[in-house]
């Protein structure tokens, strides 16, 4: 079996009418790529399927929010001050370029080198211009969301969406409620997201606009046990750690025993991705989850992982799954004011202690006059949580009021209470759809000898799942061959006809798209009933009566061994 590259699949990919590059006929633009007719249908079949694990599987609901944000959301979020990529400009021909993707032949990891430790390193070995040799500015930031107005004249600041979690974040209250306010709960999105990278130069693996796959899952902070683990602690994994970045092969349960996974939570979603991949079609022989290095893991995050697959480009991740705390909700409480807050109810009442805070009337009284009481009692009944940088956003009567630590003291109380209140902890299972997808062809694809190729693609991601083939397109073997393809169509099986070229032609076209199986329809069809079936993957055929094609195929479409079938026959 030969190498593959990059540029061979991505050149199927254009022929074939999976992937094109977008505005081509206007010399296209970087890290934009439209999807053809048959790359749309695999990504609609990737979706499916990773809707049918955490939708009907695991329970998740779905939403769907908008791709334009306020501002307020995404400094809430940390995206507006710190979601930048560090970047060099080239002095003589003025291309920009990210620093640490210049720096990746001189640095084992240059992703979590700091702005200073890039420069010195650029500097140290004198790295130049990929393009022209020429010197390279020193490394600045360089903030990656796209701005845009909402509303005419001055409008407001709004930003397309660099994620799609924060939809989700911002609908909790919403969410918790549909949830019946039942703690852990799961919510899924999937859509585009929108990323101004400053040098997108790896095909659709680094692009502006882009499709997620994201679940955010709302757990107890102090419980983070997953029920159904147990059934899957003992299946094997592959995983980089981060106390020594060597890979091993263990399984779930040793890994969490041994505290290399932080929790059965975390635990039971990599293992989740990993089944999700697997039927994807990405090769599990190239798969690995990498723990990240405490210096490029986020501060909020209890741990982090992420699903990376060999690529002709190198090891590349395509899922990111983390456990960010508290930390999304605490600041869209802190920035909207809003409860985010989840209710747990004790069997007996119990006395807690919290801090709160405690009102200065004196000092009220004067300042705010005949509403110095209802401020009073509104700060007593603020959250702790909400304070900020010395002030707590108060809404009294209607009226936003600012009050600043002048007025109060924060004190120790006890009381006694029948739940308590608290934010829950995030896990997030983040998937780059466009990632997952290219992973998946170039590992299915095959050139074989006289450079034939295949796609190996599984059935589940596979765009046409039968080819229907009519040996001759006359005698009547051609009308048989379209009442056997709608038949399949009317049973939701996605199909394509072909009566033109040779056999050994047409197979060869539907091999190159990674169809499954063929239907051929020859002469025997008027004599004894039967048509052929062909596997893709062996190219071994099988004669079945044409009465039982469309419950063969299904039943191979489920899991049905083809060798089972030839067996029976």
């Amino acid at each position: 079996m030969k190498e593959v590259n990059s540029g061979d699949v991505l050149s199927l990919c254009k022929r074939r009418g999976f992937i094109y590059p977008s505005y081509e006929i206007y010399g296209g633009i970087a890290g934009l790529y439209d999807y053809g007719p048959l790359g749309t249908q695999m990504k609609t079949n990737i979706m499916d399927l990773w809707r049918s694990i955490y939708a009907l599987e695991e329970g998740f609901v779905e939403i769907d929010s908008d791709i334009v944000g306020p501002e307020m959301v995404f400094k809430a979020s940390g995206h507006a001050e710190n979601f930048q990529d560090l970047m060099v400009t080239c002095k003589l021909c003025g291309e920009g370029f990210r620093a640490d993707h210049l720096a990746k032949d001189f640095h084992p990891n240059p992703g979590a080198l700091s702005k200073k430790e890039l420069g010195e390193l650029i500097v140290r070995e004198n790295i130049k211009c990929p393009l022209c040799k020429g010197d390279l500015s020193e490394v600045e930031e360089f903030n990656l969301m796209f701005k845009t107005k909402i509303g005419p004249g001055s409008g407001r600041i709004g930003y397309l969406r660099p994620e799609t979690a924060q939809g989700i974040f911002v609908n909790y209250p919403n969410l918790y409620r549909y949830m019946r306010e039942t703690l852990p709960f799961g919510a899924i999105q999937i859509g585009r997201a929108y990323r101004n990278e400053i040098s997108p130069r790896q095909g659709v693996i680094r692009l502006r606009e882009f499709n997620q796959m994201e679940a955010e899952l709302f757990v107890d902070p102090v419980d983070k046990r997953w029920p159904r683990f147990s059934a899957v602690r003992d299946n094997k994994v592959r995983l980089v750690p981060n106390t020594d970045e060597v890979e091993i092969e263990t399984t779930f349960g040793e890994a969490l025993d041994k505290g290399i996974i932080a929790h059965e939570t975390i635990a039971y979603f990599l293992w989740v991705t990993q089944r999700f991949l697997t039927k994807a079609g990405v090769d599990p022989k190239r798969m690995r989850f990498r723990q990240h290095l405490k210096t490029e893991m986020a501060h909020y995050a209890c741990d982090c992982w992420d699903a990376e697959a060999l690529l002709s480009y190198g090891w590349t991740e395509i899922v990111g799954i983390a456990d960010r705390g508290a930390w999304d909700l605490t600041r869209h409480m802190q920035y909207s004011q809003a409860d985010l807050t989840a209710f747990k109810r004790f069997d007996q009442p119990q006395e807690v202690e919290r801090k709160a805070f405690k009102p200065k009337y004196g000092l009220l009284g004067p300042e705010f006059k005949a509403r110095s009481a209802k401020v009073g009692k509104a700060l007593e009944a603020a959250d702790i949580s909400l304070l900020k940088d010395g002030k707590v956003e108060l809404d009294v009567d209607g009226e936003k009021l600012s009050i600043s630590d002048k007025y109060f003291d924060i004190v120790d109380v006890k009381e006694k209470v029948n739940g308590v209140k608290f934010v829950p902890h995030v896990i997030e299972p983040s998937h780059g759809l466009d990632r997952i997808l290219y992973t998946c062809l170039e590992h299915a694809y095959t050139l074989g000898e006289e450079n034939y190729v295949t796609l190996n693609l599984t059935v589940d991601a596979a765009p046409i799942k039968v080819g229907v083939l009519p040996l001759m397109g006359k005698d009547d073997l051609d009308k048989k061959g379209m009442e056997i393809d709608r038949t399949l169509r009317e049973r939701g099986i996605a199909t394509y006809f072909d009566d033109s070229g040779s056999i050994g032609r047409r197979y060869a076209r539907l091999d190159e798209v990674g169809t499954p199986y063929c239907v051929t329809i020859d002469y025997e069809v008027f004599e004894n009933g039967t048509v052929t079936i062909r596997d893709r993957r062996t190219t071994k055929q099988v004669r079945v009566p044409e009465s039982e094609v469309v419950h063969v195929i299904e039943q191979l479409l489920h899991g049905r061994p083809f060798e089972e079938l030839i067996a029976k026959v």
